[in-house]
């Protein structure tokens, strides 16, 4: 059973979140929570939990705290942010706070689901920053820029197009395990402790790799 904790203030949006995400795939189990601190006390009462879907406008503790406690305290539940501040600037405050995915409340149910896929896969779900121009700087390509192999450039490549490691695997032929360490390098070259703040970095160099 995938368990995904829904943290929404508006009734309809969240009941029709739950709806839709309903359908990703048998046995998915949505909770409701209207609130961060009804978020927090769902998440305390039960440890099992996949994924939490939250906003960013929420009545008491907004989303970005919400994301950092999230990420302090319950670390290995991945989080996407579904909003309508869908600009650059929350998007990419949104994913330094942490989450792995972000979706606009423009987008379609399809694109919701497919962000969910992926981040319950252990992929990064951020469209929008890669082809946000402000982000980009003109300069070497990140591989130069922070002295990664031509390996770890591959496995950064894939990386980028939000692939799992086990994804990443099979298209290098390579090991799991061989990409747990080329990640684990990349991440220190980048000076990032997540797939999503490598996505930030990348993003910051005009996405050249």
């Amino acid at each position: 059973m995938t368990r995904i904790l829904i943290v929404e203030d508006h009734a309809l949006v969240r009941e029709a979140m739950a709806q839709t995400l309903a359908r990703l795939e048998p046995g998915v189990e949505c909770v409701e929570a209207k609130g961060s601190e009804d978020a927090l006390a769902k998440l305390e009462a039960s440890p099992d939990w996949d994924l939490a879907v939250i906003d960013l406008m929420l009545p008491d503790l907004n989303g970005f705290s919400l994301l950092g406690v999230l990420a302090k305290r319950f670390p290995d539940v991945p989080t996407i942010v579904v909003s309508a501040l869908d600009d650059a600037a929350s998007i990419r405050r949104a994913m330094k706070g942490g989450a792995s995915g972000f979706v606009s409340k423009a987008d379609s149910g399809d694109t919701l689901r497919a962000a969910v896929r992926c981040v319950l896969d252990g992929g990064v779900h951020a469209p929008d920053i890669a082809n946000d121009p402000a982000a980009k700087r003109s300069g070497a390509p990140v591989s130069e820029r922070f002295g990664l192999t031509a390996g770890q450039t591959r496995v950064l490549e894939l990386l980028a197009q939000g692939k799992t490691n086990r994804e990443i695997a099979d298209l290098l032929g390579l090991s799991e395990g061989t990409v747990k360490v080329h990640m684990s390098a990349i991440f220190r070259a980048l000076n990032v402790s997540s797939r999503a703040q490598a996505l930030i970095v990348i993003a910051r160099h005009g996405s050249r790799l």
